[in-house]
């Protein structure tokens, strides 16, 4: 069963205007064909579908910075630390301050 998301990305793909050509293997299409029909989805709307949540997934995994256990605690410590402005930051902010920013 196609839950509310997919039917609307097929709906969206047939409004879409820009386009991605690719060549594939008769074997690789015939793969995708199936697995597009086992969807319950037009071709083009599976290829979609599955091409965004490869591209989500890969910008999620560049976009999230993993820290040891050393590293969290040394970053925890940081942020439990009251803030104080070194001279340069002081300067600035008495600047804009004075510029009424």
């Amino acid at each position: 069963m196609r839950s509310q998301t997919d039917r609307e990305i097929a709906m969206f793909s047939m409004r879409a205007n820009a386009r991605l050509d690719l060549r594939l293997s008769e074997k690789d299409r015939e793969r995708i064909d199936r697995a597009a029909a086992l969807a319950g989805l037009p071709l083009a709307a599976f290829v979609r579908m599955a091409v965004l949540r490869e591209a989500d997934r890969t910008v999620a995994a560049e976009s999230v910075a993993t820290l040891s256990e050393a590293e969290s605690r040394k970053f925890l410590a940081a942020l439990r630390k009251p803030f104080a402005p070194n001279a340069a930051l002081g300067r600035a902010l008495k600047r804009g301050s004075d510029l009424g920013v």
